[in-house]
Parts: structure tokens; sequence; C-alpha cells
């Protein structure tokens, strides 16, 4: 069963084959309290530059410069994912339509050099400033600073049992595979690292991901 609508189930259960270690209650109080105090001090530090994109978005595209998305989290629970708009108003209507471009495999959509991106694009997507709006969600508690990349209900379609585990877990701002070389991997190998990320997740892990993903971010690796 898939429902897009928000708050709702894309999947009623998860299935049954589908299993996640076993972590102190504490390690998920101690993720809990890290998300909202760093995402909080992050919102504050990178108001100026989401501004300045907003701006930016507004001068080379007429509409919003918030674009919102239903994701997939935890679970299968649908909620409406804020980033900063990078591509001209109505192109996500067009996802089915760019299959024959797509730059990886699997069920993902990755297209280097999208006909769809406006003039600002490319530099929001090389330096994830698009993404800073998923502080909000993570201060919502939709999100986590850490954990799987939130997919798309059409992507979720398409999962086997080992894809599934990516909602077992929050999704996150960032993950093993965005400080690994992001679209640069496969989507086999996405899932390897955020199956290794599932099986050996702690606190100290998430500092380590976190404290990493500022110098993966500026070297832009993989980004598009």
């Amino acid at each position: 069963m898939i429902d897009a609508g928000e708050g709702h189930l894309i999947y009623g259960l998860l299935p049954s084959r589908v299993a996640i270690p076993s972590v102190p209650r504490a390690w998920h109080v101690y993720k809990r309290i890290t998300d909202i105090s760093m995402a909080l001090v992050l919102l504050i530090l990178t108001a100026p530059a989401i501004i300045a994109a907003a701006i930016a978005i507004v001068l080379v595209s007429k509409g919003s410069p918030i674009f919102s998305q239903a994701r997939v989290g935890k679970d299968g629970r649908i909620f409406k994912m804020y980033k900063l708009r990078t591509m001209f108003p109505g192109a996500h209507l067009l996802h089915d339509k760019m299959r024959t471009l797509n730059s990886v495999n699997g069920p993902v959509l990755k297209i280097k050099n999208d006909p769809r991106v406006i003039p600002i694009g490319p530099f929001l997507r090389r330096y994830s400033i698009d993404e800073l709006p998923n502080l909000w969600n993570v201060l919502l508690g939709e999100m986590s600073l850490v954990g799987p990349r939130p997919p798309l209900p059409s992507e979720v379609a398409n999962y086997d049992v080992r894809a599934f585990r990516r909602l077992t877990l929050k999704p996150g701002v960032t993950c093993l595979w965005q400080i690994s070389g992001r679209s640069d991997l496969s989507f086999d190998q996405w899932i390897d690292l955020d199956n290794r990320y599932i099986d050996t997740w702690s606190p100290f892990l998430d500092l380590q991901i976190i404290a990493a993903t500022v110098p993966a971010v500026l070297k832009a690796r993989g980004a598009y």
C-alpha cells in the first residue's frame, strides 16, 4: 500500500525480515538532544547563507525559493522535507520522464548537468547549501543530523528487503555515503554504507560523520 499523504505510512508495516541491532535507550535520548541543540546552532549560523541563497534564487527564477517534497521517513512515514529550490518550478513533475538521463543505477534519479537546474542551482548543490533547510525537519523530529538520506515514495516502491532497512532509522541530513563520494557511488554502495551505519551506529559514530561532513562538502566530490 502506498499513501503519499503527509504523516501517513507508505507501507503499513515494514517487511518482517528487516532486522536492526538493539542499542541502549540512552543513545536515542542523546541523539535527539544532540539533534535539537546542533540544528538550532547550525540554523542560526547558516541563516545568512540561507537568506542570501533564497534572494539569489528569486532573482534568477520565478517562484518560491523554498521547495518542499514528500519523502519517506522512519518506519515508512511520509513527511514534507524542505530544501532551497535548485530547479525550475514544477521540475519534480518531470521525474519519470528524465529516467533516460540517469547517471546512477537503481530506483534513484541523479543526473549530471540536469537541464532542469536553474543558474544558481549547481553552486547551491555543489556545497549542499540547498540542504540547509533540512535542519528545520531535524527540529521537527522528522529527521536526524545523521542517518540514511530520505527517499522518494516512488523509490521505496522498488526497494528490496536490504534497502528497506534504511527506513528503520530516522533519515539524516548527512550520512556515510555522503562523506564517501555522494553521487559518484552506485545505489548498491549507498545501501551497503547505510546498512553499515545501521549495524554499527553509536553516538560516537554520529560525531565522526558530522566532523567529516564539512571537508566532504568543501571537496564537493560527487555533488550534482
